[in-house]
């Protein structure tokens, strides 16, 4: 067996030690010792491997845009969604792609290898978004996988022009429907944005994935209209909705019946920890709401979850850095998922979870699966989590794409001796 790259003694996730073998892009074999020869051998002896991450919501045509061409004061959603239609007449297709490719190649850098992003389709501004982010998917599609998304940010109905923009978006090849039902002038509205959208894509054979009731107010129930159309259409398995923080208010015996509903129609969920406990409960004094969705409970009925980025740098959010494992992280933390296995499930929450969303199906570190995967300098998932590791190697469809040498930290404290000390602890937590 002639081999591109050989992987030596790496740590799967469920805790096995293997070898990976990968040729044309593709995995060949997962076992111990193997020894054929190959392009290049790498000892990962010790080191986690993980299917790469994949962020299921994001934006990148707003990303690494922070201070254009003012910073949101207040921190709130509709200051940064006004401060974003001040920014867009400013956008040419080449900074949108400047800015894209920028972040693309920091997500590679930490294993990212799939996005789903979000681009707005609210007006004629916006299609310079469109536009630079289907030339940024051709460009990145060696090595990244980039999913667009149809969003028209000021409302499908409420955007004079939404409808047809977003209509032409799709039409100039962007994947999948979104929406914004919650920031339609009524509910009413934003239930016929729900239908509407939903049928577009039954048409079309695309999914869906629409922001849903990113909002404190617990009557902002169109997850329920979206869930009722996934039924209707026969999209199951094709939806998700984003965010849902006005689940976060709902009453409980609302919310049982809502839950058992999105099971049935496999309707999926992307919470956003990071933003969504930043942006939400900005109108409340004490007790202040943090805005995460019901995660838990979600999870105890069967519905897909996986974590989203959502922001970087951009008129919502001033911080972030391409790292999955810091949304798994603060998502684990929020939700209160301390068990050994809820911790478990969060990694699976930007890894595996989020591939199902995705409908992604060579994915995963399987034989004859796609050959993109990632090192981390840690002993297993729950340890990545908390430590946040390098991320020693990157392969993306058989090819290396980045590489980072161990750093290791020598101590040199008074009255006791020189040691290194590689992360402040090596042990796993097994």
């Amino acid at each position: 067996m002639n081999l591109d790259l050989l992987l030596k003694s790496g740590v799967l996730p469920d805790g096995s030690k293997a070898d990976i073998a990968i040729s044309d892009g593709v995995i060949v074999a997962i076992e111990t010792d193997i020894n054929s020869e190959a392009g290049e051998t790498i000892d990962i002896s010790g080191n986690l491997v993980s299917p790469p991450f994949i962020d299921p919501h994001f934006h990148m045509d707003a990303t690494l845009s922070y201070g254009q061409p003012r910073i949101n004061k207040s921190g709130t959603l509709l200051e940064g969604i006004a401060l974003w239609g001040e920014l867009k007449p400013l956008l040419t297709e080449e900074a949108v792609i400047e800015r894209a490719l920028a972040y693309c190649d920091w997500a590679v850098s930490m294993g990212l290898l799939a996005i789903r992003s979000h681009v707005d389709t609210s007006d004629e501004h916006a299609l310079t978004g469109v536009r630079g982010l289907l030339a940024v998917r051709d460009l990145v599609k060696p090595y990244l996988d980039l999913q667009i998304v149809a969003f028209p940010q000021d409302g499908f109905y409420r955007a004079p022009k939404a409808r047809e923009i977003t209509i032409a978006a799709l039409d100039m090849g962007v994947d999948i429907v979104g929406g914004i039902p919650h920031f339609e002038r009524t509910m009413q509205d934003g239930r016929r944005s729900v239908t509407e959208l939903c049928e577009l894509a039954a048409e079309r054979g695309l999914m869906v994935d629409m922001h849903c009731d990113e909002t404190d107010d617990p009557m902002s129930r169109h997850i329920e209209q979206l869930t009722y159309e996934a039924q209707r259409l026969g999209l199951q398995g094709r939806v998700a909705g984003s965010h849902l923080t006005s689940m976060h208010s709902m009453d409980n015996y609302y919310v049982s019946k809502l839950l058992p509903l999105m099971a049935e129609a496999e309707v999926a969920a992307i919470p956003n920890p990071l933003i969504n406990i930043t942006i939400q409960g900005r109108h409340d004094t004490y007790p202040k709401r943090r805005g995460l969705t019901r995660v838990r409970e979600m999870l105890e009925y069967g519905i897909t979850v996986a974590w989203g980025q959502d922001c970087v740098l951009d008129p919502w959010y001033p911080l972030g850095t391409a790292d999955m494992l810091d949304v798994a992280f603060m998502g684990l933390h929020v939700a209160q998922m301390t068990s050994r296995s809820e911790m478990r499930h969060c990694f699976d929450m930007v890894t595996t979870e989020t591939a199902k969303i995705m409908g992604f199906d060579d994915y995963g570190l399987e034989k004859g699966k796609r050959a993109s995967l990632v090192v981390l300098d840690a002993g297993d998932p729950i340890e990545a989590i908390r430590l946040r590791p390098d991320r020693l190697l990157v392969v993306s469809k058989g090819k290396i794409v980045a590489r980072r040498s161990r750093t290791d930290t020598t101590l040199e404290l008074p009255g006791r001796p020189s040691v290194v000390n590689r992360r402040f602890t090596r042990k796993t937590t097994g």
